[in-house]
């Protein structure tokens, strides 16, 4: 089901910075990091068009005498930082794009950008938090550039676009940075991804061994009728009505025909578009949706219930159905942490803000790309709390939400994790 665990893992005492010493360069990182949060979340941009996000992170890297590699995946940015000291090859991944989303947020710095995507004039946000992700980053790379002589091994910097998927047509995001062979020649021996996510608070991290974030599916159905005017309904096939009930009968998949006792899983349709005229029922209506899983087996009998249950629903209705179930061009795996490495990298959470503020964290339904750089490595995937300390998260606006806020606490919690984590990694990975 999963990759197998690190076998080659060993916790050993870790010598550890000078506190006072690494305090200091948060302390120096802190207004950097959140001016550059500001600026990318004001500018922001869509998967595979990051290009001036990409141009101030190749800058800055350089600024830092950090070695700089660009156009990786269209828009993607490597930096290479060596130790003066050997060691482990870490890799860090941010991603770095927006969503089109309309901003509600009401910031000095909201964004009020507009575009095209998909054929239709949008707003531009970024409502995930990936600005924070890009910022966070840039701070790690300023704290461990000012430590480089006695930092252990080497460190990649992953600023990866088109997390949220690239635009249609296109490739992109880690599929597309693994494809390019974005590790050949610098295969890392770990790689660390984190979220600023609303369930937490901004000085609070969440991970958990195993299983973090859902592998996700898109799927298509195409309902094919008979067209006719909307008065004389009983002249054609109408796939309106039949698309309906597809949609409401799906829903009893997840909550009648799995166990999700064992296995959360979720079944969504997303998009409904069919019919050009309100006196005329339309030949087809198409429908696009997701589903969620964690387990292959319950997965492929998700799919092969919801394919059913459309082509019965249509043969009842005398229609017919197309299907994509699943559209193999937007695949997520599963976020799997490796355990033996979370476990011994657990600590370092805890060094970074205080063992009581690191949460064990149940599955999450969402879904990440991150999983692509984990296939032949192992990793470890955490959150970092999006909401202000003392306030109600059953309040709180959720990821791509248009009303989601990121508390600029969670920029120095976001740095000082990774770094604890680059600086911890000597210790724990050996060969």
């Amino acid at each position: 089901m999963f990759r197998k665990a690190l076998p080659l893992l060993f916790v050993l005492p870790v010598a550890q910075a000078e506190p006072a010493k690494l305090d200091a360069l948060f302390a120096e990182a802190r207004d950097p990091v959140i001016g550059f949060r500001r600026d990318f979340h004001q500018n922001p941009e869509l998967g595979n068009r990051e290009t001036r996000t990409a141009g101030i992170v190749a800058a800055e890297l350089k600024r830092l005498g950090i070695d700089v590699q660009t156009g990786v995946a269209k828009t993607g940015v490597i930096g290479t930082l060596k130790g003066g000291k050997p060691g482990p090859r870490i890799a860090l991944r941010a991603d770095m794009d927006a969503l089109p989303v309309v901003e509600e947020v009401d910031l000095p710095f909201a964004s009020t950008v507009r575009t095209q995507f998909n054929g239709t004039e949008v707003g531009v946000m970024h409502a995930c938090g990936h600005d924070a992700h890009t910022a966070i980053l840039l701070g790690t790379a300023r704290v461990l550039s000012a430590m480089r002589d006695d930092l252990a091994g080497e460190v990649l910097f992953v600023f990866q676009p088109a997390e949220e998927g690239p635009p249609p047509g296109e490739e992109g995001g880690a599929d597309l940075m693994m494809k390019e062979g974005v590790f050949e020649g610098r295969q890392p021996d770990a790689i660390f991804g984190l979220h600023v996510f609303y369930t937490l608070h901004s000085d609070q991290i969440g991970v958990r061994e195993g299983p973090i974030l859902a592998g996700s599916d898109r799927f298509s159905i195409t309902v094919k009728g008979q067209q006719t005017h909307g008065a004389q309904p009983w002249r054609g096939v109408d796939p309106v009505l039949t698309a309906a009930n597809i949609v409401s009968q799906s829903q009893s998949i997840v909550s009648r025909q799995l166990n999700i006792s064992e296995l959360p899983a979720v079944l969504s349709f997303g998009m409904v578009h069919g019919g050009l005229r309100w006196n005329i029922i339309p030949d087809r209506v198409e429908l696009e949706g997701t589903i969620r899983t964690f387990d292959p087996v319950m997965r492929q009998d998700l799919f092969d219930r919801l394919i059913r249950t459309a082509e019965h629903v249509a043969a009842a209705q005398g229609a017919e159905i197309e299907h994509k179930i699943p559209m193999p061009e937007a695949v997520n795996l599963v976020t799997y942490n490796d355990p033996t490495l979370t476990r011994a990298m657990r600590p370092s959470l805890e060094r970074a803000v205080g063992a009581d503020r690191v949460k064990t964290i149940p599955p999450n339904m969402v879904a990440e790309d991150f999983p692509r750089f984990t296939e032949n490595l192992p990793g470890m995937y955490f959150f970092v709390g999006a909401i202000k300390p003392g306030a109600d998260l059953a309040k709180a606006a959720p990821n791509h939400s248009p009303r989601f806020e990121v508390d600029e606490g969670a920029l120095d919690t976001g740095v000082r994790a990774m770094v604890q984590l680059v600086l911890d990694a000597p210790g724990v990975l050996v060969d």
